[in-house]
């Protein structure tokens, strides 16, 4: 070997080749109509539920909302004819409503699913599910009890660029899952006005979540040994909560999970994403987690697919249509809060371990008792 060529790895163009056939678009229901779904809290992320619903000819028959005005903005942006309440109890006796989006942050969200789930009603929950996992786990005995669907809205699990990758892990097409890595920085700075700006650990648990949810999917079935992770402010940032984060997550089995996120970044953002396999390596790439490219690659060659849709479009079109499916088909479905709460363990962990500087935390300490986060507000 060369001097020039010491140490390094062949970088011969791989042969193009044709991407294949994955499920990752958003399921359909086969009778819409059958639903009928009532809104639970109508803040600014509620107008993207609202246009997933409306595009897939979704019936919202009633909305509330502690201030009502914001319920009938939201009313007649989307759904002129739906009843409109300020106190969430009248949504859950309004004659005909099946489904709930309870689209509230977590504190007042806990009481809601509880009385929804008492009034026999199926459920979306908004993400971050619980802020407590012995609180989340007993939500799900109470649905399964019940005899009702309680999902989850990670509209991430339906971004094309992560549903796609996915589904390449759960098809085999990778191989055995080695490692999985994400490094994001975009500019999240426009929460300084916000009460986002008060909650410490907005970037490792409001945000976060999307890639802890991805990892326990990606991973599903391997136990996580530790996690460990660190954050820090951002150079001379205004916010309060620490804008720099990290994360290593370590499996039992070897495998491994490494996170980074820098949320005060106002050029050149970017979004990667690499899955690394015994069979194949995926990657998606993009200044936004609306702008991706994927590319597959194999001893074959490289395939690049073309998907359909975005994050927010087929995000939330995906949360509710897989509910939907499984109302239908009597199921469990993909997103369901039992799932979810996969995710959570590692979002806990992360977080404690952060506050701990660093030290190693085994998610499997926070099943059954993990202790409340008070200072999260939770959104999509």
């Amino acid at each position: 070997m060369s001097a020039d060529g010491y140490g390094l790895s062949s970088t011969e163009h791989a042969s193009e080749i044709p991407a294949p056939i994955l499920k990752y678009r958003p399921p359909q229901p086969q009778h819409p109509g059958n639903h009928k779904i009532g809104l639970i809290g109508c803040g600014g992320i509620t107008a993207y539920h609202l246009a997933a619903y409306r595009r897939m000819g979704l019936e919202v028959a009633a909305m509330a909302d502690v201030n009502r005005a914001a319920a009938e903005a939201r009313r007649d942006e989307f759904y002129p004819e739906a009843a409109v309440y300020d106190d969430y109890r009248a949504v859950l006796e309004h004659p005909g409503v099946t489904v709930i989006d309870a689209a509230t942050h977590p504190e007042p969200r806990l009481g809601i699913l509880r009385d929804a789930i008492a009034a026999r009603k199926h459920v979306l929950s908004q993400k971050p599910f619980v802020t407590n996992l012995t609180e989340g786990e007993a939500l799900v005995a109470a649905a399964h009890s019940a005899g009702v669907q309680l999902a989850v809205n990670h509209n991430g699990r339906w971004a094309p660029h992560l549903a796609w990758m996915r589904a390449a892990v759960a098809s085999g097409t990778l191989g055995r899952l080695a490692s999985l890595e994400c490094s994001l920085q975009w500019d999240h700075t426009w929460i300084a006005s916000t009460p986002f700006n008060d909650v410490h650990d907005l970037i490792l648990y409001d945000f976060a979540i999307h890639w802890f949810d991805f990892t326990a999917c990606c991973f599903a079935g391997r136990a996580p040994a530790q996690v460990t992770a660190r954050n820090a402010c951002f150079p001379d940032q205004t916010m309060k909560p620490p804008m720099l984060a990290h994360v290593l997550i370590e499996y039992a089995d070897g495998g491994q999970a490494t996170l980074s996120f820098n949320g005060h970044v106002r050029h050149g953002q970017q979004d990667a994403t690499t899955l690394c396999g015994t069979e194949a390596t995926v990657r998606s790439t993009g200044p936004s987690l609306s702008e991706q490219t994927v590319s597959l690659h194999t001893e074959a060659g490289t395939a690049r697919p073309k998907l359909d849709g975005t994050w927010f479009e087929s995000g939330f079109e995906g949360t509710m249509a897989e509910l939907l499916c499984a109302i239908e088909d009597d199921r469990e479905p993909a997103n369901s809060a039992a799932s979810s709460l996969e995710g959570l363990a590692l979002c806990f962990a992360a977080i404690e371990s952060a506050r701990e500087d660093g030290m190693g935390i085994a998610p499997q300490r926070h099943r059954g008792h993990g202790e409340e986060k008070k200072n999260s507000l939770g959104q999509d």
